[in-house]
């Protein structure tokens, strides 16, 4: 198998919810483990996401869990991600569904550069770049 880089984003206890939520919008299949299921975890952090993952039908891999209470959680925005491609019909549509419950930093439109960009920070604080390529959106 070759190297492969795969974001992979922390929560505190929303895990669950996202890859839901990232599933309704991106497609595909998750499965998530819990702490509990290792026998990990205080009572509060049983039931939370000790790794989870979603998997597209376009090969799209993206990794989830819940930080354990004490180590801490950064809400840095140092990183995005970012979702290009040709497939207009396709990235308009995960841009509108990232965008519900979000905000959008860039609106969706022809950039200076001859693709189509938008910005989009979704509704659990992640950044999301989107691009289609030529003549698009």
């Amino acid at each position: 198998m070759p190297t492969q880089l795969t974001p992979y984003l922390a929560f505190r206890d929303t895990a669950r919810e996202a890859l839901e939520f990232y599933r309704s919008v991106l497609g595909g299949e998750f499965t998530v483990s819990t702490f509990g299921e290792y026998g990990m975890g205080g009572p509060a952090e049983r039931d939370r996401i000790m790794h989870g993952q979603l998997v597209t039908a376009g090969g799209m891999l993206l990794m989830a869990s819940d930080r354990p209470d004490e180590i801490p959680l950064e809400s840095e925005n140092a990183i995005s991600l970012s979702l290009s491609g040709d497939d207009a019909d396709e990235l308009t549509a995960y841009f509108t569904g990232l965008s519900d419950g979000g905000t959008v930093g860039v609106p969706l439109e022809k950039a200076p550069w001859g693709d189509s960009f938008g910005m989009v920070t979704d509704r659990y604080g992640i950044h999301w770049m989107i691009n289609i390529s030529g003549e698009a959106a």
